[in-house]
């Protein structure tokens, strides 16, 4: 079966059963700066596991784009990959474990609507129990209900079942699915089960989470509104199980490509060119987001990923500047079908894999001679461009040991590089309703509002980050703003929110959201009915209409700090920095005082 149509069977299963079809938010998360990417199906849709109401209703199922890139290093194994697709069936406080757990099964196992596996092949987990929460018996009991022998279910700590985003946010127990993989494993104890996930000789296909919990500070403090459902099933990982693989790359997903960097490679290595195809896709698809190579955030992990990319191809002999033309625009072909944004942008990511290539290629020669004087790893970076991985590996080479803590350090101290941002953990911000970061969520909408009136009505983001000290966008503009500008969208904003307007969240069909102007995400694709949020006074007029999830302040005013509206300082809204990003894109960093 091919990745194509696994990808539909799973979507047309879940839309017999009532589950409306959403499309892939973007792999930038929206307003959110717990992460760097999106790192899982669940994370778009924090604010409905947390009861908000989605407006498509209370069942629905995706396949959302993921990247994750903490473990790099583990890339070109088996099982690790940085850009994923994750199938996806949610439950928003409908149906929960009895439902969800027959669904899985029955998709994994029918032969008329599902992928037709062997039920034999197959093994379940449940939670063993600890201080948050019991034993988890009624999943145990709904798998055994539908014929699974009882010693084909094993019960597992909260490492591997029990699951959260982080320190905060919707959590709860779980039960996954593993398959055989090698055809003969059989009946096995607890302990034997282990060994075999250790040897891959089985591995997780299916994982449905009952998330019912909430969690604060590392700590489950009690229970959401409602019981949601959490499924997550990997495209990749089910299209090897489904064509008899071992891993991805020897799928329809990779094969093509795989194929031609053997085929042109003079020392060619399955594990570089795992690498190769692995990063030029997750490129791909981040730069069709709108993301550029560059040394800070996202950015830089896209940087990472080429340049990695480049230094493998160069170490097996894969012909120089041709990354972009021979291998990129296969994938973009493969994934045209389903992402079309892919092809819209061909010119775009065929380019900046191109000129990324180019610009390493300057920067290692320069690079190899400061090496060589014994300047600093984190100058080499700052300065030359030199990625530290390289220089760790020079290092190795030549005997010397370098201090990857004081890079470290320095790299954080200059913020440039945060390895739990580029893991995607969840340490703060939206995802976890935080006061402070909603506030600064509003003072966003605002500040696009006041660049649009006072600069440019053509204004649109191109991105944001907001923490709990600062908001950040990126916007469209063609020059950098003057003084007076910047105090007039100041002005503007601290005047919105002096004159108490209201929040209001309103659901409508798409067509007429865009009919009315509702500013929209970049690159982003919408359901039918979209949730908009206006800022609006009490004779309904608006200064601001945005597509969004929320959440928000309800009344600008409580963008006041205590403090301020005590003293009667009207002014809580200022622009800390207004900088260049990119051609075209100038960056505003903002506080809330």
């Amino acid at each position: 079966m091919q990745s194509n149509e696994i990808r539909s069977r799973f979507l047309k299963f879940f839309e017999n059963r009532g589950h409306k079809i959403i499309p892939s938010a973007s792999l930038v998360p929206h307003n959110d700066p717990s992460a760097l990417f999106n790192t899982a199906g669940m994370q778009p849709l924090v604010p409905y596991l947390m009861g908000q109401k989605h407006p498509t209703g209370k069942r629905i199922a995706d396949v959302q784009k993921c990247v994750r890139t903490g473990d790099l290093d583990d890339i070109g194994d088996n099982r690790h990959l940085s850009f994923f697709e994750m199938m996806g069936n949610w439950s928003l406080g409908d149906y929960f474990k009895e439902d969800a757990i027959k669904w899985s099964y029955e998709f994994l196992t029918s032969k008329k609507e599902g992928l037709g596996l062997d039920p034999n092949r197959l093994y379940f987990t449940v939670f063993e129990g600890n201080e948050n929460a019991p034993y988890d018996e009624e999943s145990k009991k709904i798998w055994m209900n539908l014929g699974i022998p009882e010693h084909r279910i094993y019960a597992l700590p909260a490492d591997d079942n029990w699951w959260s985003p982080g320190d905060n946010g919707p959590s709860g127990p779980c039960s996954e699915m593993f398959y055989d993989m090698v055809g003969d494993v059989g009946d096995i104890n607890h302990k034997e089960f282990l060994l075999a996930i250790k040897e891959e000789h089985v591995v997780e296909i299916w994982n449905d989470v009952f998330m019912e919990y909430e969690k604060k500070n590392g700590k489950v403090v009690g229970k959401l509104k409602q019981k949601n459902v959490d499924t997550g099933a990997g495209l990749e990982r089910i299209t090897a199980v489904m064509q008899g693989k071992k891993t991805a790359y020897d799928t329809d997903l990779f094969k093509p490509v795989m194929e031609i960097i053997k085929a042109k490679s003079k020392n060619y290595n399955a594990k570089s060119a795992r690498i190769i195809a692995d990063h030029l896709r997750a490129s791909i698809f981040i730069i069709s987001e709108g993301v550029l190579p560059s040394n800070n955030g996202r950015e830089y992990i896209l940087r990472r990923l080429l340049r990695r990319a480049v230094r493998h191809a160069d170490n097996i002999g894969f012909p120089e500047n041709k990354l972009a033309l021979s291998l990129a625009v296969i994938f973009i072909k493969q994934y045209a079908e389903i992402y079309p944004e892919l092809k819209e942008k061909k010119d775009l990511i065929t380019g900046q894999i191109l000129k990324e290539e180019n610009r390493f290629r300057e920067t290692l020669s320069k690079g190899l001679k400061e090496f060589g004087k014994g300047t600093d790893p984190f100058i080499l970076f700052t300065t030359y461009g030199f990625p530290i991985e390289l220089t760790l590996e020079l290092a190795k080479e030549k005997g010397v040991k370098i201090n990857i803590e004081d890079f470290n350090r320095k790299m954080i101290e200059h913020q440039k590089l945060s390895q739990t941002a580029s893991a995607g953990m969840f340490k703060g911000g939206l995802a976890n309703h935080n006061e402070k970061t909603i506030k600064l969520h509003t003072a966003h909408h605002l500040l696009l509002a006041g660049l649009q009136s006072v600069v440019d009505k053509n204004v649109k983001q191109r991105g944001s980050n907001i923490t709990e000290e600062r908001l950040r966008i990126d916007f469209t503009c063609d020059h950098k703003l003057t003084e007076e500008e910047k105090k007039k969208v100041e002005d503007w904003v601290n005047d919105k929110i002096k004159r108490g307007l209201n929040v209001v969240r309103k659901e409508m069909p798409l067509k007429d959201a865009e009919k009315i102007g509702a500013e929209m995400e970049f690159g982003a694709k919408y359901t039918d009915i979209v949730s908009v949020y206006f800022i609006e006074d009490k004779a309904g007029n608006i200064v601001s209409k945005e597509f969004c999830g929320g959440p928000h302040v309800k009344n600008t005013t409580e963008l006041y700090s205590s403090l301020r509206e005590k003293s009667g300082d009207n002014s809580p809204f200022k622009i800390q920095k207004e900088e260049a990003v990119a051609q075209g894109i100038r960056r505003i960093k903002a506080v809330l005082l």
